[in-house]
């Protein structure tokens, strides 16, 4: 695994995230690479599993729950500050490093600190049934 050891909780990638719209409508590969963050690194024996949240820069219709990335969080994670960005709370895909065709080993851009994810994954864990999870596995 190795190369995916960067991937803990908090850290931006890009990665070609799957909108759980586009997986509805049968679509299987996410249409560019984007900056996502890994929400949750889950540790098991048989490979640890990711909890993969999408940023965005659109912002998010009424009835989405995101949270705005501060710039202080953007510099941190390699993001840009010119523009407005999101965490998506409402869906996430779930992947495994070193079994998956879409983690790229290198694609670490930065991290958001703990003091600002902590609560962000905590309404996040709140709200978990409610979540439109796409499975990358």
């Amino acid at each position: 695994m190795g190369d995916f050891d960067q991937f803990q909780t908090g850290c931006v990638i890009r990665y070609p995230y799957l909108w759980a719209r586009e997986a509805t409508a049968g679509e299987t590969e996410g249409r560019k690479p984007r900056p996502t963050v890994v929400g949750i690194r889950l540790k098991r024996s048989s490979g640890d599993a990711l909890v993969l949240l999408p940023i965005t820069s659109r912002a998010p219709p009424a009835g989405t729950t995101a949270v705005e990335i501060p710039d202080t969080e953007k510099r941190r994670a390699g993001l840009s500050t010119d523009i407005r960005l999101w965490i998506v709370l409402d869906e996430f895909n779930h992947d495994i490093p070193g079994q998956s065709w879409y983690l790229e080993p290198h694609s670490a851009l930065g991290s958001l600190s703990r003091a600002f994810l902590l609560p962000v994954m905590k309404q996040f864990v709140a709200m978990l049934g409610k979540k439109r999870q796409v499975n990358r596995l």
